[in-house]
């Protein structure tokens, strides 16, 4: 029989066979317990951010359960998985976006390049310029197009002088996909554009300050087919520069755009791998069963 790779809790791989993985997981079975630890590799040889033990509860509910996964450079993760089972928080873990609710606890380490995030010396503003993100619905500032690109070099000193400035929004525009459909209205508000255009002006937005990672809570799940189309070849070009960690529902979507997947449950990290391989042969019953729609 065939084996694949499953990971520990202490992410020491185990040989599991798929049928015993299957077998422990069949739901068609009253009573039948889930082993949740979290089977496929979850380390890469080039990490840029790396996720130890993770655990987030929001007062008494248990949102994430040690959850353990490292975020290559220069390559697009996608996290899959119904609605409520953790992977947005999660994704808001890796710029300490949930610090900004009451109720959130964090347990565990994150790193970016080598550095615990969570450090109390981390200056968090600094730390959301290096890990940007765009959310699920457009959020341009109610500014001109320039200003809304100018406004984050301007505050964090990246900029000596207005060419400077102007080189920035320019090619910040240019790498979005956005700069030859606005470059003659630069001073019209950022919320004349139509829904994809807000949606590629975030995304210049968040590349303005140079980030290293880019956070995407389902981007396109708001849009039209043409633009979604759009920023999926974007982000396709943003890989070549930019680790890109992307939440969606359209499981075509992450086919197309990511490299590794990994699918998330109740909470739990069930399998994380290669797309081809989440998708045409995955390891775990709980995967499968979503991937081929019987739940989710």
């Amino acid at each position: 029989m065939s084996t694949q790779m499953a990971t520990t809790g202490d992410n020491i791989p185990t040989s599991a066979p798929r049928a015993a993985v299957t077998a422990a997981h069949d739901q068609s079975q009253p009573g039948a317990a889930l082993d949740t630890k979290t089977v496929g590799q979850v380390t890469v040889a080039n990490a840029v951010v790396s996720a130890r033990k993770v655990n987030v509860y929001y007062g008494e509910k248990h949102a994430i359960h040690d959850v353990s996964l490292d975020i290559g450079r220069n390559a697009v993760i996608a996290l899959i998985g119904p609605s409520g089972c953790g992977k947005s928080t999660f994704l808001r873990c890796i710029n300490r976006m949930n610090d900004t609710i009451d109720a959130a606890r964090f347990t565990g380490h994150i790193t970016l390049d080598g550095q615990d995030i969570y450090d109390k010396r981390q200056d968090v503003v600094q730390l959301r310029a290096r890990v940007g993100m765009v959310f699920q619905k457009p959020n341009p500032f109610p500014k001109s197009i320039y200003e809304n690109i100018a406004y984050g070099p301007r505050i964090h000193g990246l900029v000596a002088n207005r060419t400077d400035l102007d080189e920035v929004v320019q090619t910040s525009l240019q790498k979005a996909g956005l700069w030859d459909e606005v470059k003659d209205r630069l001073e019209h508000s950022g919320t004349s554009l139509s829904g994809g255009q807000q949606q590629r002006l975030c995304i210049a937005r968040a590349i303005a300050v140079d980030p290293e990672v880019i956070l995407m809570d389902e981007p396109c799940s708001a849009l039209d087919p043409i633009a979604t189309a759009r920023i999926e070849d974007l982000i396709d070009e943003l890989r070549q520069n930019y680790t890109i960690v992307i939440v969606t529902h359209n499981m075509q979507q992450a086919a197309r755009v990511s490299q590794r997947t990994a699918y998330f449950h109740l909470g739990d990290l069930i399998e994380v791998g290669a797309t081809d391989q989440i998708f045409t042969n995955p390891m775990h019953k709980l995967t499968e069963d979503y991937i081929t729609g019987r739940f989710g």
